[in-house]
């Protein structure tokens, strides 16, 4: 019984890189978020000496709401893959990001709904900058989906904290 038991709990340990692939994806995701940046940086630079102050403030919040998503999705693969399937060997290298290794699941959870925020926040901003375009239930809507994930965050950064006091 404790080999049959011994090879079950192998078997479920390594199953660990069936997860693997899901990270990599993530990686191809980035490189098609690379893709849509330089799309969206090649159509928004030559308007820079024509455009409107709003019009350049809003070129430049799509501009970080890509690079937002992309941050998220490396701290999600980084810690992911750290947390799930096995250590990132960079040999010391002094490029390692200084979080790498101490990211848990309860502390990726947390950056991953302030980053829902902070991108909530960007499009609500943007929309606001184009408030003429929007009827007043959309911005309604769009204002109270905004709120949902702050009012989310909180309540889950509150969980945690009380959830780590157990501990």
């Amino acid at each position: 019984m404790k080999a049959i038991e011994q090879k079950l709990e192998s078997f479920m340990f390594n199953s660990r890189w069936l997860l693997a692939p899901f990270y990599v994806g993530l990686v191809l995701a980035i490189c098609i978020l690379l893709i849509k940046f330089v799309k969206e940086f090649i159509a928004f630079a030559p308007t820079v000496l024509t455009a409107e102050g709003s019009e350049i403030i809003i070129g430049v919040l799509t501009l970080i709401d890509v690079v937002m998503i992309a941050n998220l999705l490396i701290i999600i693969v980084f810690a992911g893959y750290e947390n799930f399937v096995s250590k990132i060997n960079t040999d010391e290298n002094e490029d390692r990001p200084s979080w790498m290794g101490h990211v848990g699941f309860s502390d990726l959870k947390m950056k991953l709904i302030g980053s829902i925020v902070a991108i909530s926040g960007i499009e609500l901003l943007k929309a606001f900058m184009h408030v003429e375009s929007y009827s007043n239930e959309q911005l309604a809507w769009k204002v109270g989906i905004h709120m949902t994930f702050v009012i989310s965050g909180v309540l889950y950064a509150v969980m945690d904290r009380l959830g780590s006091k157990d501990h």
